[in-house]
């Protein structure tokens, strides 16, 4: 499968919203994301397109995108920055800075071709190359009946951290925590 990985540009936000609202719509789509298909489409095109700009600028996230040689969007990975100090997702707050995953779609056509580990080898690069803060670590959190997503983020390296936080709004189901320390 030809395609190029690069970051999202500010003008990309019409694509930005058509690939997360076929994320959403993904049968898996309740274990891994936090957002529902209603609440993305809620969402102005001002949002969409502030959204946009930011990840382009790639000072505070980045998103990365997987591109087909006809233009249509194959896969996403976006990364947080959570300085140190600072109160990240799920009310954890470290003495270091690091980078948070989140927003990991790859439409059905395109899995199991190796597209998700290009992605995600994009996502790892840009953290570490961040020259301040200086990223020690890379976390997600992953659905505990999530396993197929668990067993793509093993591959790329990511490994339990033994943290966890219950589901927004499922007190009874957690969300693990997995992380790539800096080596």
């Amino acid at each position: 499968m030809s395609h190029i990985i690069r970051a999202v540009r500010a003008e990309d936000w019409p694509k930005v919203k058509e690939l997360r609202l076929a994320a959403l719509a993904d049968p898996v789509a309740h274990l891994a994301f936090l957002q529902t298909t209603e609440q993305a489409l809620a969402k102005s095109d001002t949002v969409w397109q502030d959204q946009a700009a930011t990840a382009a600028e790639g000072r505070v996230t980045r998103q990365f995108i997987a591109e087909a040689p006809d233009g249509r969007w194959l896969g996403t990975v976006s990364v947080l920055v959570e300085p140190s100090g600072v109160q990240g997702a799920f009310g954890t707050v470290r003495e270091y800075a690091r980078t948070h995953v989140v927003g990991v779609f790859v439409r059905p056509e395109a899995r199991g071709t190796g597209l998700a580990e290009e992605l995600f080898r994009a996502a790892l690069d840009w953290s570490w190359a961040l020259p301040e803060p200086r990223i020690e670590q890379v976390r997600l959190y992953v659905h505990q009946d999530n396993t197929r997503a668990e067993a793509l983020y093993a591959k790329v390296g990511f490994k339990r951290t033994g943290e966890s936080a219950p589901v927004p709004g499922d007190g009874t189901r957690r969300e693990l925590e997995l992380a790539v320390p800096r080596s």
